[in-house]
């Protein structure tokens, strides 16, 4: 007859060996798991190895190329998650932030083509009011940016509005609408029809990245030819020069990046919605006092400039 498991007290167990816990249950690979915490592969294993003989249940069983949670560890961890996001807030909730004085890397994230429209505007409005605050700005994509979040490598991102689950926050920081750019072999006024029959350049980073405008027009029951691919909106702009084709972006950026061509800049003539931008932070960072900062400068930084 198997002897029943005697769960160890408080006292007894190590707390680190839950922070472990947490992102193995997060990211359901010990590789991952290990990067995030900043610890070879194997001091997660034994990390683990402890748990499990502490709480006698294995908690993770392999799965793929990754590990699943047991019964156990599915019963385990949100009070594990509420606990550690308690004493992080605990941690932090005393520790003020002056952006006056007090030296501070933030590092935000956003697509490639925003950084020349938000990170200018953003540096000159932080210049006397943070003066030893600095800014690094990076793209990843949307997976690796949620995980990069989670464990406080990136403190907020500017993205395209999306669903997220409650690990992430967000809020509506701006909405673009977009326009058409024309170079000078496009001659006359844009309808909707020429706009369609035209043939097309799409700007995506990915090779097979649908671009929002695709996405709209998708939901209207409509499709554009699309002549050429590229991955910036600056490169696309050039190739209007000694082309008819056109070229579909926010408006704001192409004003920013059309100033010194011949681009016309026309109106969209179908009815597609704006381009609507959030600002996304983790749950761990919505209490500190930093990132509160931050976000306030972003959301202020949009309300007078964009």
């Amino acid at each position: 007859m198997n002897q029943a498991h005697e769960w160890p007290t408080l006292e007894r167990l190590d707390l680190n060996l839950f922070r472990v816990f947490e992102v193995v249950y997060r990211e359901r690979n010990l590789t991952r798991a290990a990067l995030l915490l900043h610890l070879s592969q194997s001091a997660v294993s034994h990390a683990l190895a402890r748990l499990r003989e502490q709480l006698g249940d294995p908690l993770f069983v392999r799965a793929g190329r990754g590990v699943a949670p047991t019964p156990l560890a599915e019963q385990l961890a949100p009070g594990i998650q509420d606990a550690l996001s308690g004493l992080r807030h605990s941690v932090t909730r005393g520790r003020l932030f002056d952006p006056r004085c007090d030296r501070r890397n933030f590092t935000l994230n956003m697509p490639e083509q925003m950084e020349p429209l938000v990170l200018p505007a953003l540096l000159d409005h932080l210049r006397h009011l943070a003066p030893q605050v600095e800014v690094r700005s990076g793209s990843l994509h949307w997976a690796e940016l949620r995980r990069e979040l989670a464990s406080g490598r990136v403190d907020l991102a500017i993205e395209i509005a999306r669903p997220t689950d409650a690990e992430l926050r967000q809020q509506l920081l701006l909405q673009e609408p977009l326009c058409v750019v024309a170079g000078p072999a496009f001659a006359g006024e844009l309808s909707a029809e020429r706009y369609l029959a035209a043939e097309h350049v799409a700007v995506t980073s990915r090779r097979r990245g649908i671009c929002v405008e695709d996405l709209a027009l998708g939901h209207l029951g409509l499709v554009r030819q699309v002549r050429q691919r590229c991955q910036h909106y600056l490169t696309a702009a050039l190739l209007l020069a000694h082309n008819d084709w056109l070229l579909t972006m926010p408006r704001r950026y192409a004003e920013l990046i059309n100033a010194g061509l011949d681009n016309r800049l026309l109106a969209m003539p179908l009815e597609l919605p704006p381009v609507t931008l959030n600002l996304y932070w983790s749950q761990q960072a919505e209490n500190e006092p930093g990132s509160q900062w931050l976000r306030g400068q972003l959301l202020e930084l949009a309300r007078q400039r964009f």
